[in-house]
């Protein structure tokens, strides 16, 4: 009764079936890959968001990259800011409203300096940078903030433009601040005589994300096709068996 299954039309068909559901399988795998690792981060970020703050070469030492485990920790370093070798990042939106986070070199007593986000502004929908930044404090300052790797953008994002890039490098910018740069950045939260207008960058939300749904949707597609297939050959060979009970008759 199904032997039609055997001829060069359904073996293809069952061929592509077959493909279907081994990129679905695949794809819901990746998203699962996706969603483990985030729940992973996530573990990280909330324990290191819950310390105590420690000091910065307590989590990185001076030519070391920041750990994947020492993202989100909360440290505290003294210096003084450098505002001549400030750079703002364009497009970081708030709300929906336009603005620009304030990035300013923190110079440290060991001769080296770190980056530190000291908040974000709102700004006009453009893409200059605006003149009315607010100066940071002068002299000897103590911050505290959140430690952050460098982004991972490519070169364009993240290469200082008329003191505006789209991500923070320190491997980059470091060739425009005449210190030596410590690896990644601050997210500033509290220092020596406030915040200002800057407002501080919010807890990161620490949600699974759609990666899990992604997944049992990809899952869902393939045990579809496997379905939608079954479901052909029995209609195939319904009608065949009809046709034959026609002829018979």
């Amino acid at each position: 009764m199904y032997g039609f299954l055997l001829t060069r039309r359904w073996l293809g068909f069952a061929l592509c079936v077959v493909l279907l559901t081994a990129i679905c399988l695949r794809a819901g795998m990746w998203q699962m890959d996706k969603h483990d690792a985030r729940v992973v981060d996530n573990a990280v970020a909330r324990e290191n968001l819950l310390a105590d703050p420690v000091p910065l070469d307590d989590v990185v030492a001076p030519g070391e990259d920041v750990a994947d485990d020492a993202e989100w920790s909360t440290v505290q370093v003294t210096g003084t800011y450098d505002p001549e070798h400030e750079l703002t990042v364009k497009f970081s939106t708030r709300d929906g409203a336009p603005g620009v986070d304030v990035v300013t070199p923190l110079l440290l007593a060991d001769g080296t300096a770190i980056l530190v986000d000291r908040g974000w502004m709102q700004t006009a929908n453009n893409n200059e940078r605006p003149e009315d930044i607010q100066a940071p404090p002068q002299g000897e300052v103590d911050v505290v903030g959140w430690l952050r790797p460098d982004s991972e953008a490519g070169e364009r994002a993240v290469t200082p433009y008329d003191g505006q890039v789209r991500a923070v490098s320190a491997a980059t910018v470091s060739e425009t601040v005449p210190q030596d740069l410590r690896s990644g950045y601050l997210e500033l939260q509290e220092q020596t005589g406030g915040t200002g207008d800057l407002r501080p960058e919010p807890v990161p939300d620490l949600g699974q994300g759609p990666h899990f749904f992604y997944a049992l949707q990809w899952w869902f597609f393939g045990l579809l096709a496997v379905i939608g297939f079954l479901w052909f050959a029995w209609s195939e060979a319904r009608d065949r068996r009809e046709a034959r009970k026609g002829v018979a008759t």
